[in-house]
């Protein structure tokens, strides 16, 4: 009798929290992907929401992209993102959605000027379109967003300015922009550690501002494209007011309400760390999933 009782009490804790929504979404922490354009595996994780694999549909996507020194499980071990998404799933707050955490190393998400490193070109042409096969998503740009936290927030900007056929909505948060004169005063040593690989290395002052830096210049990129090209994506801005990065985001508010452009720009309490991306997130999820329901 007693073991009887036991289960039934088991039973109805399990009932209680199904009936109340507290649902746990599935992670994938080390899935693999070859890639033919980088010449080797990429590790990335994946966080399907709790219905994934009893609803007979396909789900939304969004990409979330880790900071520098990070890897694929950054947003999973620190930013405790499934965390997050079940309890924005179960109240509402966003759509039920995949999320998917691609490792980029320190990359930058982008091609290097000498070729070496081409993470552009695989996250474009190899990454997407094969996760997209594996897992139950839509494949539309409606129903694909971007998201990130610094070298991660500079990612999401870089692919929403030159794919905008391909994302509906972008958050960056904490996003790495720098304008030239920032660049210019980059102390070499980190210019060489941390952009010399991107943009060119053994470069000083001026020279830094070369067609590389140009290309991947996220201000730059804003200046030259027209108010209806930068229309086609929907943006979320969100940097600390005491992050270091605060003025390169801020000129990017400038540069986009300038140019007549609807974006949200946040700068709250905080600077560059994980208290200020978990406390964000949501509500940037919150805005792209705002882009996959219909009107």
């Amino acid at each position: 009798m007693k073991i009887l009782k036991s289960y039934l009490f088991l039973l109805l804790i399990l009932c209680s929290a199904n009936l109340f929504g507290q649902q746990n979404g599935k992670v994938l922490e080390e899935e693999t992907i070859k890639s033919k354009i980088l010449k080797r595996n990429v590790n990335y994780a994946v966080y399907l929401p709790p219905d994934y694999g009893t609803a007979h549909r396909t789900y939304p996507v969004v990409y979330l992209l880790h900071g520098y020194t990070d890897n694929h499980t950054g947003w999973l071990q620190f930013g405790e993102i499934n965390r997050y998404a079940d309890k924005a799933i179960a109240d509402g707050t966003i759509p039920p959605m995949v999320i998917i955490m691609p490792n980029a190393d320190s990359s930058w998400y982008i091609n290097s000027y000498d070729g070496k490193e081409k993470y552009e070109d695989f996250f474009i042409k190899e990454f997407m379109p094969q996760v997209e096969k594996i897992y139950s998503i839509k494949a539309e740009k409606k129903y694909r967003g971007v998201a990130g936290l610094s070298m991660g927030g500079y990612g999401t900007l870089i692919y929403t300015l030159k794919y905008p056929e391909l994302f509906a909505a972008g958050a960056a948060l904490s996003a790495a922009v720098f304008p030239d004169d920032q660049i210019v005063s980059t102390p070499d040593d980190t210019w060489e550690h941390i952009f010399g690989q991107l943009w060119g290395r053994g470069l000083k002052g001026n020279d830094r501002l070369n067609k590389a830096w140009q290309s991947y210049s996220v201000l730059g990129l804003v200046q030259n494209k027209t108010a209806d090209e930068l229309k086609n994506v929907r943006y979320w801005i969100d940097c600390g007011d005491d992050d270091f990065l605060t003025k390169g985001n801020c000129l990017l508010h400038i540069a986009l309400t300038e140019k007549k452009v609807p974006h949200e720009f946040r700068t709250r309490d905080g600077a560059h760390t994980w208290t200020y991306w978990r406390t964000g997130i949501v509500d940037a999820l919150s805005f792209i999933g705002d882009s996959f329901r219909q009107k």
